[in-house]
């Protein structure tokens, strides 16, 4: 009997900024569970980057770092197609046409180009505005059966299932419908220092956010300042102790434990335990990762190679996609 073929799965991130075990925590950990279930493709999003200046030589850095960190935390880039976003020239060419098929009103309502047009005022560029299809695109191309996604980005899935709903409409069953990914989901981390928002890559204040690489002294450091509450005892209340909820979430995703045994736990011990406990839980996790992260940074040979075979097995993917887009569309055949 033959093996039933595996569903698409599609996500990514962008090449800005140092991941944060938020990022870690909610998205990248939960990755790794999903290859079995799952045929995977995860992007280094460099092009969705370009809609913010850059600097050249420190963006191409942490671009290539960004790919080492997905393999680093475990993604195997035989199992999964890890690639470069910017090196599979199929995403700017559908994205080009799916931008004939995408109404005005559409990215007019677009909560997150007004969000960071306030951010950027000097910087109100077309990308930006445009940033939902060039999504739709990435997604559409690899026929995706499911597509991981926070509150911040469904409505980013909604214009993708609208823009492929109408392509589908006028030529056929060209584009795999996306729906999102319902399965077990990874935790909210919010900031150390205002644990009513999320921790940020882009915060200023750095002692809001763990980042990735940084060494334990320093995710002791920060924990030991994490903003808290006056009462001392650590038990789970959004609402009304949003910093010890933040370090319990932390904490229980970290450690694999159930929150009331976090409580349990740490039942009449103060602040100051908790934390260092929690630091210390962090620095456990991260320390492994980090040790793999530098012995694939310094092997170039290694890195170039799975670089480029990834890439090509994306281009492969997505131009049988590209190549039934254009048909129906009726641009003309390439001769080669």
């Amino acid at each position: 009997m033959a093996e039933e073929k595996k569903k698409i799965l599609y996500s990514g991130m962008q090449a800005t900024g140092d991941l944060t075990i938020g990022n870690y925590l909610g998205a990248l950990r939960n990755w790794m569970t999903l290859n079995e279930e799952y045929e995977c493709f995860f992007g280094v999003m460099d092009l969705h980057s370009l809609t913010v200046r850059q600097n050249p030589a420190e963006f191409r850095q942490r671009a290539r770092n960004l790919f080492a960190l997905y393999v680093a935390a475990g993604l195997d880039p035989e199992k999964n197609c890890i690639y470069f976003q910017s090196h599979v020239s199929t995403h700017a060419q559908l994205s080009w046409i799916l931008s004939c098929y995408t109404y005005m009103g559409e990215l007019n309502r677009m909560t997150q180009f007004k969000d960071k047009s306030s951010k950027h005022a000097d910087n109100i560029n077309a990308g930006l505005y445009t940033y939902p299809v060039l999504m739709a695109s990435d997604i559409l191309l690899f026929q995706a059966d499911v597509v991981p996604v926070g509150k911040d980005q469904l409505q980013h899935l909604e214009i993708t299932r609208d823009i492929a709903q109408r392509f589908n409409g006028i030529y056929g069953d060209v584009f795999t419908i996306p729906e999102p990914y319902t399965g077990k989901i990874g935790a909210r981390v919010m900031s150390l220092q205002d644990p009513t928002k999320k921790m940020s890559k882009s915060d200023e204040n750095t002692n809001a956010s763990v980042y990735l690489m940084d060494d334990a002294d320093t995710i002791r450091r920060k924990f030991k300042r994490a903003v808290t509450d006056s009462d001392a005892e650590v038990r789970y209340d959004v609402v009304n102790k949003p910093g010890v909820s933040n370090l319990i979430d932390i904490y229980s995703a970290t450690c694999g434990k159930d929150i009331k045994d976090v409580e349990k736990e740490f039942e009449g011990r103060g602040y100051g335990d908790f934390k260092m406990a929690v630091g210390d839980a962090v620095a456990n996790m991260l320390t492994p990762m980090q040790e793999r992260y530098e012995e694939i940074r310094k092997d170039k040979e290694y890195l170039d190679r799975v670089i480029r075979a990834n890439d090509e097995k994306a281009f492969y993917f997505s131009n049988k996609t590209l190549r039934k887009v254009k048909k129906k569309v009726g641009l003309t055949e390439e001769i080669r």
